[in-house]
């Protein structure tokens, strides 16, 4: 049974303030490094990897 075709879609602004397309495609490359080579990502693992690349700098940037 053959999957249906995805489409790659185009990665939409980011809505998170001080995050760029490009920062958001590093980390979400970096996230799904093994989903990347077979299919494109979907809108919902860009939404996830730029929720987790803000919670990381969050995170870097909390005072200890």
């Amino acid at each position: 049974m053959k999957k249906p075709e995805v489409k790659p879609l185009e990665q939409p602004q980011p809505f998170t303030p001080g995050l760029n397309k490009a920062m958001v495609r590093q980390h979400a490359y970096e996230m799904f490094r093994d989903k990347l080579p077979d299919s494109p990502l979907s809108l919902e693992d860009w939404v996830l990897a730029e929720k987790d690349l803000a919670n990381s700098l969050d995170a870097e940037n909390f005072p200890k």
